[in-house]
């Protein structure tokens, strides 16, 4: 089974919710999936990610429901149906429930995993945020969903920021720039976050990035964002650092009363 200390939590005082971050430790995968790979489509046995995605199931007291993620904007609201052996997934970087015992999953290995929380516990989300999917609006988005679902405003809303690429790992070109509406050169206050390497290559603050669309979507608790997963090789798949690795799930549900 998974151990407390092999994932990560975020600190809320939320009850009736539950939420993690699983690291790479606790599955049975083998090199370079070792060992607790959730990921179907990254070339491991799929007999080994049924395990690993058991024991995730068995840890959360919960029914994950994933996505086929496609690092866009869009959140689908998802419930116990979803949750059933065959059911179709849904082409979607977010996920919003207000149903208890079914969990909210997005995977990653260097992505940043948005977890959202409404305080009167009435709904939770996941939301995937790569550098695409956070320009196109998944973090907002999210934020909408989840406060039409616990009908709340968004300063009602705890956002946790999972672990992810840092900002001193994740080198950028100016097209990563130009999504966020950042033109190179400019004086734009966006641009504290991406640091200018020469070369036409920036460094960007990927957590960064994501709290200000939080901030401007109305979220006001956020927390995480700690660790680095490209750094951390022990502790966490990387797709930037490895290429052919496994992906951490992160994960968030309303406890079944």
């Amino acid at each position: 089974m998974i151990a407390a200390g092999e994932t990560l939590a975020p600190d809320w005082r939320i009850a009736g919710v539950g939420a993690l971050m699983t690291t790479r430790a606790g599955g049975v995968s083998v090199a370079p999936y070792a060992s607790m790979n959730v990921g179907v489509a990254v070339g491991d046995d799929p007999a080994a990610v049924a395990v690993n995605r058991d024991r995730l199931a068995a840890m959360l007291g919960a029914a994950p429901v994933y996505l086929r993620q496609v690092h866009g904007a869009r959140v689908v609201r998802i419930g116990a149906a979803d949750a059933v052996a065959g059911a179709p997934l849904h082409d979607a970087d977010a996920a919003v429930t207000s149903e208890a015992g079914v969990a909210c999953v997005v995977q990653a290995a260097d992505c940043l995993p948005v977890l959202l929380a409404a305080r009167n516990g009435r709904a939770v989300g996941a939301a995937h945020a790569g550098w695409r999917g956070l320009a196109a609006g998944v973090a907002g988005a999210a934020v909408e969903a989840v406060c039409a679902a616990a009908q709340c405003r968004p300063d009602e809303v705890d956002a946790w920021l999972g672990a992810c690429i840092g900002p001193d790992a994740f080198e950028v070109g100016a097209d990563v720039l130009l999504a966020f509406g950042v033109e190179p050169g400019a004086q734009d206050p966006a641009l504290r976050r991406f640091k200018a390497q020469g070369g036409a290559k920036w460094l960007a603050d990927l957590p960064g990035l994501t709290r200000d669309r939080l901030h401007a979507a109305g979220v006001e608790r956020i927390t995480g964002a700690e660790r680095c997963t490209v750094t951390d090789r022990s502790r966490f798949f990387s797709f930037r650092r490895d290429g052919v690795t496994g992906r951490m799930a992160a994960a968030v549900w309303i406890r079944s009363r």
